[in-house]
Parts: C-alpha cells; sequence; structure tokens
C-alpha cells in the first residue's frame, strides 16, 4: 500500500466549520502541518465515515474482509458489536474478531456484549458475565457496553444486567441503547440507567423524545431495517446529537455502498454538508473517543478525496497515511481466515420433523416482509395419514429449528408467507444464539437444507428437486472464510434460488434468519418450542387439545 505523505485540496474542516484550499503533510501516519493556501482545488479533502453501530457478523464477511470492502465507500472505521459471535463462542469470539481485524489498516472499535445469552429460552454456545466483561475492559480489549437490549431487566432492576452497566460506569464508557418504540416514563428511566445512544427509532416523534431526553440518536439504514426516511428530519435542529450507522449489512448491499450512502440522501434532502460530515464523523469520534482524524495537525491521518460535496464520489480513503482505496478498488490485499467454531449437532433423519396428528387447529407463526416481528394466525392443518404436513397450497409451511450446540431433537412448527411451492431454504445465521432454522414444503426437503448446513459446518443453504446450493460459514456459522466478492456471489445466487422456488419476500434469509429469535413479538420458534412472545412463555402448537 502507498504511503501518503503530502496531499493538497479543499480541506474540509468540520471541527472549526470551513472550507479552505490547503496541503497536508503527513509524517509516521500523522498529519504533521497543514499549509492553507490561495488558489481553490478541483477535489476536496474529508474525513473518513464511521459506522456509529454495526454488527460485522451480519455480513457474513471476517472483519478483515469487511474492511476491505468497507474502505472502497469510505469507511474508515467502525463501532462493532461481536453480539452475534459472542452468542456461539462467548469471549474467545471477542477475541477472534478482534485478532482478525487487527491483520488490516482499519479501524475496528469494539464493545462488550451486554446480553449474552440474549434470552434464556434458547440454547446458545456462551455466557458473559459482569465478572468477564470487567476483564475485558481491564484488558483494553472494548471500549462501550454494546447495546443494552434487555428493556425489561433494566426497567426491574435485574442485578445481572445492572452488574454490566455499573461495570461500564465503573471505567468510565458509553453505554449503548436499544430501545424500539420506548417512550414516556419507562424511557426516562431506561435513561437513568446511564444509557447514551439508539438506533432503533422508527419514528420522527419517537426520536425526537428521545433526543430531548438527552440521548443520542444513530439514524439507522441496513439490509434489514431502513429507517432514513422517517429520522433525517431530525438533522435538520439536531445535528450535534444524531449518527449514522447500518446495524445489519448484507454482502450483497456492501457492494453497492455503505455510510457513503445515507450521506449523498442526506445532502441532498438539503442537511448542510458539514453536518452531514460531522454526522457521519465528528459525533461518533467524540462520543466513544475513537482514536480516528479530523483533519488537525496531530491527528491521525484518516481522510478521503472526493470530487465534490453533493455527489460525494470516494477517489481515494486514506487510514494513518496509507492508501487503502483508490477509484473504486481496494488495496488493502486479501488474507487468509482461521476457521474458529463451535457445531456439535449431527446429522438428522426424516422422521425427525413429523408432526403427529392431533385435534384442533394448529398455530402458525405469520413472517412479515421486511420487517423482525411476526403476526400470530390459527388453521386446520394438512394431515397426511398419521402425520401434519406442509401445505404450500395454503403458504402454511414446516419451520424447524435445530440446536447446533448440542445434539438433540429438532423443534418443529409452522410459518406462513414464505411462499415456497417446493424445496427448502436454511441458515445457521438465526438471530441471536446462531442455531439452525429452515422453512420448506416438505420434510424431506427440510432434511436435506438441514443437513447440507451441518455437514458444512454452518452455511446458508438452498434445495429443490432440480438441485441444491451452500455458501458455507465456517467461521463460528455465521461467516464465511471467503473474499467479498465471491460471499456476495454466493448470496445473491442462494436469493435467487429461493425466489425460484416461490418465495415473494424482498429478502427470504433475512427474514428467516429472525424467526427463531425468542424476544420480539409475537410468535416465534426456538429449539425448545413454539415461543409466544406477548405471554413470553412457550406454547404448544396444537390450539386446543
Amino acid at each position: 500500500m502507498e504511503t501518503i505523505t503530502r496531499i493538497s485540496g479543499n480541506i474540509v474542516d468540520i471541527v472549526k466549520g470551513r472550507i479552505y484550499p490547503g496541503t497536508l503533510e503527513v509524517s509516521d501516519g500523522r498529519i504533521s502541518r497543514i499549509t492553507q493556501e490561495r488558489e481553490r482545488y478541483g477535489e476536496y479533502i474529508i474525513p473518513g465515515f464511521i459506522d456509529s453501530h454495526i454488527h460485522v457478523e451480519s455480513s457474513m464477511l471476517t472483519p478483515s474482509e469487511f474492511a476491505r470492502i468497507a474502505v472502497i465507500h469510505g469507511t474508515v472505521g467502525a463501532v462493532c458489536d461481536p453480539h452475534e459471535i459472542a452468542n456461539v463462542m462467548g469471549v474467545d469470539g471477542l477475541r477472534y474478531m478482534a485478532e482478525d481485524g487487527a491483520s488490516v489498516p482499519f479501524k475496528f472499535f469494539w464493545g462488550a456484549p451486554s446480553c449474552v445469552p440474549a434470552t434464556g429460552f434458547e440454547t446458545s454456545g456462551a455466557r458473559i458475565d459482569a465478572a468477564q466483561m470487567k476483564a475485558l475492559f481491564e484488558e483494553e480489549r472494548v471500549g462501550f457496553l454494546s447495546e443494552v437490549m434487555d428493556v425489561p431487566g433494566v426497567l426491574h432492576g435485574d442485578p445481572d444486567l445492572a452488574a454490566k452497566i455499573n461495570v461500564a460506569k465503573s471505567f468510565h464508557k458509553p453505554i449503548d441503547g436499544h430501545a424500539p418504540g420506548l417512550r414516556g416514563e419507562a424511557l426516562k428511566r431506561y435513561i437513568g440507567a446511564g444509557i447514551s445512544t439508539d438506533h432503533e427509532c422508527v419514528t420522527y416523534a419517537e426520536a425526537m423524545e428521545k433526543l430531548t431526553l438527552g440521548m443520542k440518536v444513530q439514524i439507522r439504514e441496513g439490509s434489514a431495517a431502513k429507517n432514513f426516511n422517517d429520522l433525517i428530519p431530525i438533522a435538520q435542529d439536531r445535528a450535534a446529537r444524531c449518527m449514522f450507522c447500518s446495524d445489519d449489512k448484507h454482502p450483497d448491499d456492501l457492494l453497492e455502498g455503505h455510510i457513503n450512502l445515507m450521506l449523498e440522501r442526506a445532502v441532498g434532502y438539503g442537511i448542510d454538508p458539514i453536518d452531514v460530515l460531522r454526522i457521519a464523523s465528528l459525533n461518533p469520534i467524540r462520543h466513544y473517543g475513537l482514536e480516528v482524524g479530523l483533519l488537525q495537525v496531530d491527528d491521525p491521518a484518516d481522510f478521503l478525496i472526493v470530487d465534490d460535496l453533493r455527489s460525494l464520489r470516494i477517489l481515494k480513503t486514506v487510514i494513518n497515511g496509507k492508501l487503502v482505496a483508490k477509484d473504486g478498488m481496494t488495496m488493502i490485499p486479501e488474507t487468509p481466515k482461521e476457521r474458529a467454531n463451535v457445531f456439535r449437532a449431527r446429522e438428522k433423519k426424516v422422521d425427525e420433523f413429523k408432526v403427529g396428528k392431533r385435534e384442533g387447529k394448529i398455530r402458525i407463526i405469520e413472517a412479515r416482509d421486511g420487517q423482525v416481528i411476526t403476526g400470530h394466525v390459527q388453521a386446520v392443518p394438512k394431515v397426511m395419514g398419521e402425520t401434519v404436513v406442509s401445505d404450500p397450497s395454503r403458504d402454511i409451511l414446516k419451520i424447524a429449528v435445530v440446536n447446533r450446540y448440542e445434539d438433540s431433537a429438532p423443534s418443529v412448527g409452522f410459518i406462513r408467507n414464505f411462499g415456497l411451492e417446493r424445496g427448502a431454504i436454511g441458515s445457521s445465521v438465526a438471530h441471536d444464539s446462531h442455531n439452525i432454522v429452515a422453512v420448506g414444503a416438505s420434510d424431506t426437503d427440510i432434511l436435506r437444507a438441514v443437513n447440507l448446513i451441518i455437514q458444512a459446518q454452518g452455511g446458508i443453504s438452498a434445495v429443490s428437486d432440480t438441485g441444491e446450493t451452500l455458501l458455507p460459514l465456517p467461521v463460528a456459522g455465521i461467516m464465511s472464510d471467503l473474499n467479498y466478492e465471491e460471499v456476495a456471489r454466493r448470496y445473491r445466487e442462494l436469493d435467487a434460488f429461493a425466489k425460484q422456488l416461490g418465495s415473494l419476500l424482498t429478502a427470504p434469509f433475512m427474514t428467516l434468519s429472525f424467526m427463531a429469535l425468542p424476544v420480539i413479538p409475537e410468535l416465534k420458534i426456538s429449539d425448545r418450542g413454539l415461543f409466544d412472545v406477548v405471554r413470553f412463555e412457550f406454547i404448544d402448537l396444537f390450539a386446543s387439545q
């Protein structure tokens, strides 16, 4: 990678709020001198972008591979919650992410996941308690407490969660929130616990209330949740308390862009470019205390060269004085990825997915396109002989969750709105514990989809009467060891395969990944059974005996 020692352009100083022609001199990866000049240049030098909240694992790329594509889009750093791998491998997973990320010239900032496991209603691979969290802060492996998803635990004073929050406070570290729809007195109590950000706002009114009460709002636009259009108006008057984030970004979407896409839209919306750049850089850098440059003398030499402040087309990305991307090409070389995993499930047999017939209707999960919440409906089941089977003609398909951490019988239920007319799809990306989840038109198809994943020790699969395809995910069962272009290509093939089977969902594998998460309403299924999230209890598959 080329080392930058001197570069000229129109310098955009978002700290002082001015733009001037000048030359940066770089020494040992830091800005050693800035000379202001008279003649304006055709290009602009701006600070690099920060994703203020992301789960890198959701890209299905290792941190080092994520960095290779992110720098093309001007991202120089990311505030990361390694919650997904932590639920699989605990502290060992965090160490894996940090070590892999340190192998490339990109600025990863890791948090301590607050909820591992996310819930006691599913089997996960690990637990992180307050004592382990304290050790992580002492080792300086983490710099903040990641999103506190257990809102009831905060409001009701859960002692384990309170201990984790107190650990973060004792180290004077920021505490991130996760409080979708929380308003009024409950919100005040949640903020009063020391929680300072939220990336889950979905309406302008909700965001304004949180801003007014002292929170900072992370405007999110990811692959699963897209809130930019509803929230960008808050930046007109409250830009100083806003940040941009993606939360979850799938590999095919990363090819198209990252935080840069949000900047372009914000400028197009009419937000002042200086304010937009502050939202993307200055605000997260100051909130989290990140060692990322802001075009000041003695700062790390982290910056971008762009053509103008409206299109923000990124010509070069520089991190610590190294040219890491140029004209849409990454300069970071591909590196070997170690495979770290926990996968103990053995191949299944078709009889394990059978449901014996009984009197009464069956309870059915109702998936909703583009959402992680579900509905709850009932229907008379289709029965063949002594068993209840999928009924593609009514879009009632069987869904199964297989425990990956120990060899046990699958949990089986039914779901609608996936639309598969034949075949099955499966995934070991299943928030938050990442067991195997599969949906299919027959038990045989579900078996094939599940066993493909077990054989690969993790992956995303699709099968039909004419063939099968698999994206192996051998790193914790949730990330690939392939390069970003290959992962994106295979993911797109799987998406197309699922749609050829009849799925009308915008992102069938994304929707599938949230069907086993028993903390988001209304009806979900974990490896332990069908779970009513409203009543917060397991319920029988049959509505009456």
